[in-house]
């Protein structure tokens, strides 16, 4: 199929939030294929979606503030919120039950579970303070009375039960955090500022000052079964970070190798790169468009038009296959990234859409 036809495939839009999407994120690779999608919301409600067909799964019901962050665990049996109401949760995925409140002392802006860990989860936000929650030491309640589909009573932690890394080194909220490949490497961005975290000694081990006040920051990976050593990073784990201008990438299993960083004549709200096709996608700042680039000469291959917000949050699926977009317009789109069938595009390219 030419690129000119690929161009054409009208993206999937997903309605139902009622306020701006700061954030969205995919599950790993489930049973055949499978894998789930989240979006954090304005309107205090996440939302758990088929990751392929963008179609509604459930609503997250409880928080009392704007959610800015919403990630699913590694075997997607739970999901995270960090929320302006001070708090973030741990939810079943299945059940949608409340299983965990992290009570923090001020707005919670980042979450972060480990690679292959469940049981563990890292939070920052306005207390300038990144700590590590380890769910597994909190048991939940059995549920009371005979019926034994009663929901658990969910468990409040604390701040004073969970340990802090790096302490008093934030200046500025931290916004994003990243657990790298390593499990003993966390990453967070705070303004400008880009650290690197060693978990053994609780201590920040680098520091990188950035154009500009860093707009988005994520480990981008495909699915074992879809990586290759001929991918950008060779196979492993991607640190994208968009900061003023320029869209930054380190790789290696500590994310901290520098692969390349792009200065385009546009800022940048939000970046997202497709190891396998060696390429990247930027959300402009100020705009409202998607920009795709490729990766090797920087020229732009594509401009993605239909937001009427700033797109403040680019994810690619787990086998690569499609990327969604989340904007101020409430909306999340979900963009083809692949040749022939795949979810809901059937074949060729539509002239009048599929959506």
């Amino acid at each position: 199929m030419s690129e000119s036809n690929v161009r054409q495939y009208v993206p999937l839009t997903c309605h139902g939030h009622s306020r701006p999407v700061p954030h969205l994120s995919f599950s790993p690779l489930e049973k055949e294929d499978a894998y789930y999608m989240i979006s954090a919301c304005k309107d205090g409600n996440p939302m758990l979606r088929d990751g392929q067909t963008g179609d509604w799964i459930g609503t997250f019901l409880g928080h009392k503030g704007a959610v800015w962050q919403a990630r699913l665990s590694p075997d997607a049996s739970t999901a995270a919120t960090a929320s302006a109401d001070f708090t973030a949760k741990v939810w079943d995925t299945h059940t949608g039950e409340l299983l965990f409140v992290l009570q923090h002392n001020h707005i919670v802006r980042a979450i972060a579970y480990p690679f292959d860990n469940a049981a563990m989860l890292a939070t920052g936000g306005f207390e300038k303070k990144l700590r590590i929650f380890e769910l597994h030491e909190h048991k939940l309640s059995s549920p009371t009375g005979s019926d034994p589909n009663a929901p658990v009573a969910p468990v409040t932690i604390d701040t004073s039960r969970a340990f802090e890394i790096g302490e008093g080194v934030h200046t500025e909220p931290i916004k994003f955090i990243v657990w790298a490949r390593d499990p003993n490497v966390l990453i967070t961005a705070s303004g400008h500022m880009l650290r690197w975290f060693d978990l053994p000694t609780r201590r920040c081990v680098r520091e990188a000052k950035l154009e500009g006040e860093i707009k988005s920051c994520e480990l981008v990976s495909l699915a074992r079964q879809y990586s290759s050593p001929t991918d950008i990073g060779g196979g492993l784990p991607v640190l994208a970070v968009a900061a003023g201008k320029t869209a930054y990438f380190w790789g290696g299993p500590r994310a901290e190798d520098v692969l390349k960083s792009v200065t385009l004549p546009h800022g940048i709200a939000s970046v997202g790169l497709d190891v396998r096709g060696r390429k990247f996608v930027v959300g402009e700042d100020p705009g409202t468009w998607a920009r795709v680039y490729d990766w090797d000469n920087t020229k732009e291959l594509d401009v993605h038009k239909g937001h009427h917000g700033p797109i403040w949050s680019i994810a690619f699926s787990p086998d690569g296959n499609l990327y969604a977009t989340g904007s101020e317009d409430g909306t999340i789109k979900m963009w083809k990234n692949c040749d022939g069938f795949y979810g809901l595009w059937r074949g060729g390219a539509p002239a009048n859409g599929t959506d």
